[in-house]
């Protein structure tokens, strides 16, 4: 199988990694300096679980170089989807598999704007990982998995393949009925932390400590909650009291990872977060103050951070 894998940061560089120890060829996308270690000396990747260098067939910038891929696993940040799906477009074939693996809760809806549905899986990771120099991935804490599968719900023998392929890179992976509920699982949790972390620019033991904050943050995640119920996707209140046990488990210390890109002015998933929450609520009739709030105050750094 031909696999492809376009971006290679934590999350790209840690199951691209684990990948390239299978019996498949493996394309990494790559750019810059980062491309050039990979190059030279291999993927290093930094594991509590282990160590290991990750050596791809094929470490390339260039799309014309690449054997037309099998599958296509998406490693780039949810901004960055569309742009990557039509540039990706004329070197896959209709038989070509997209797993988009971001944060978010719409990117397979943004490459259904471009591919039919046949060509594209529904997914999300849970790892913490993340680029620690050129060529160089680290994955500090916490095991790894993936989670997919077809967005109708069946399950297919591609499906089956896909659970054989991680099984044999030696990863944990769970395919899944209705991946659409377990993307907004992860999605009520990662919005809920990310943009309150921007705009107070503190860790979660801050933010928790302050009543006001924390309440706020429960405000944010009911209106997340009442979008998803809106647009049909059946989280219960199980899956609430599920994501809140989890923030109250969390480091006291840890920042989320689009906090932390808007805390250093870099371009950030706010749109694709509350953004994304804001323009839905307003389509379907869901008010959501708290995240038009926080998306509001953020969005001018977030322009700034553009260039727009």
């Amino acid at each position: 199988m031909n696999i492809l894998i376009y971006g290679v940061g934590g999350v790209g560089g840690y199951f691209g990694g684990k990948l390239t120890k299978t019996n498949n060829h493996i394309t990494f996308i790559a750019r810059g300096k980062h491309l050039e270690a990979i190059k030279q000396n291999g993927l290093q990747v930094t594991s509590y679980k282990g160590d290991f260098v990750a050596e791809p067939d094929l470490a390339t910038d260039d799309l014309g170089e690449i054997p037309t891929p099998d599958l296509v696993i998406l490693g780039v940040k949810s901004w960055q989807v569309p742009e990557s799906i039509k540039a990706l477009k004329p070197y896959v074939k209709s038989e070509t598999v997209f797993l988009p693996l971001q944060n978010g809760a719409a990117n397979a809806e943004k490459i259904l704007e471009v591919l039919p549905n046949a060509q594209v899986l529904g997914g999300l990771c849970r790892i913490v990982a993340f680029k620690d120099g050129p060529g160089k991935i680290k994955h500090p804490t916490f095991e790894p998995i993936i989670i997919f599968g077809e967005l109708n719900g069946s399950l297919t023998d591609r499906i089956k393949a896909l659970q054989e392929l991680f099984q044999e890179a030696g990863f944990v992976s769970d395919s899944v009925e209705n991946i659409q509920v377990e993307i907004w699982k992860k999605f009520l949790f990662i919005c809920t932390i990310s943009g309150i972390g921007g705009l107070t620019r503190v860790p979660m033991g801050k933010i928790r400590s302050s009543e006001y904050l924390f309440q706020m943050m429960k405000d944010t995640a009911r209106e997340i909650f009442k979008v998803a119920k809106a647009k049909g996707i059946n989280l219960t209140e199980a899956h609430m009291d599920s994501v809140f046990e989890v923030i109250q488990n969390q480091d006291a210390e840890v920042t989320a990872s689009t906090q932390r890109d808007i805390m250093e002015g870099k371009p950030s998933e706010l749109d694709n977060f509350n953004g994304y929450i804001v323009r839905e609520g307003k389509r379907l009739g869901v008010p959501v103050p708290v995240n038009e709030l926080i998306y509001e105050c953020l969005l001018p750094m977030e322009k700034e951070a553009r260039k727009l």
